[in-house]
């Protein structure tokens, strides 16, 4: 084999037998509808960071809501804090999605993220029958070998005035080997039904398309849209004693008591106050 038949190889689609490529028109045909949310689906096979591009297009060109990007491989992509998230090709589902939430005080907004992760979390349980619980504000869990990992996770971002847009990452396939850090985990490794990623993408973008509903006709709010009730529900993070490390340097320890109203994460400290936190990087300590 030629230096050029092994690059061949390596970028060739289908150079994995077990991660077969997304099919981009068979997506558009089951999930764009004229009375639906998905008004495009795109499938790409590389990219640096589709929540980087959806940003940039809808502050270049006022990208329509319901425009959904998917990646089969990014080489820049981003979570929480910068971080970076890798995987490879075609062993997860990297994709943003553009909202548009009118009628909706902006004061809400910040529960997307949020809504996101019990849009996710339900539909992995159902299309890939791997029970999946949430870490406060956006992370992903599934149970592998007994333990707590981390399967996926969601950010999102402001993009002009009037949208926004929000980004997801699942690992589905990878494998043992494969994992990017210590606490990782995928669908494939916590048992799931099928790493069908068609399969599981319908189902995690029909899921958000019912929630986001949900939410935007009760105008944002969680209460009335049973968004804040199923959120605690199926919070790994309430009940547990926890550690937040906020902005400035400060870490609170407490017990995670409650999400408040404004999605916040209220923490109850050993001196008796309940202070509630909207931003910062949460660790998991031990269970109450």
């Amino acid at each position: 084999m030629t230096p050029r038949d092994a690059a061949d190889a390596n970028d060739n689609r289908w150079s994995d037998l077990d991660r077969p490529p997304l099919n981009g028109a068979a997506l558009r045909r089951a999930l764009v509808r004229d009375d639906g949310l998905w008004c495009d689906v795109e499938v790409v096979e590389r990219t640096g960071s589709t929540n980087s591009d959806l940003v940039g297009l809808v502050t270049k060109e006022n990208a329509d809501e319901g425009a959904v990007l998917v990646a089969e491989e990014q080489n820049a992509g981003r979570g929480r804090l910068d971080r970076q998230w890798t995987a490879p090709a075609r062993s997860g589902l990297f994709f943003s999605v553009v909202l548009k939430p009118v009628g909706v005080p902006v004061t809400r907004w910040g529960w997307l993220p949020l809504l996101t992760g019990v849009a996710v979390a339900t539909a992995l349980s159902r299309s890939a029958g791997v029970d999946t619980s949430l870490k406060w504000p956006n992370d992903l869990l599934v149970t592998v070998d007994g333990e707590e990992r981390k399967v996926g996770g969601i950010l999102a971002e402001r993009a002009g005035t009037g949208a926004v847009v929000v980004g997801i990452g699942i690992n589905v396939s990878l494998r043992a080997d494969e994992l990017p850090v210590p606490g990782a985990g995928s669908l494939a490794l916590a048992g799931a039904t099928t790493t069908d990623r068609d399969t599981v993408l319908r189902a995690v973008l029909r899921s958000l398309e019912q929630w986001y509903g949900r939410w935007r006709d009760a105008a944002g709010d969680p209460a009335a849209s049973g968004l804040q009730a199923t959120y605690a529900a199926g919070c790994a993070t309430l009940g547990r004693t926890v550690r937040a490390e906020l902005p400035g340097g400060r870490s609170l320890v407490g017990e995670a008591v409650a999400v408040d109203g404004d999605g916040r994460l209220v923490i109850a400290t050993e001196d008796g106050v309940q202070e509630p936190v909207g931003a910062g990087d949460v660790v998991h300590l031990r269970a109450v």
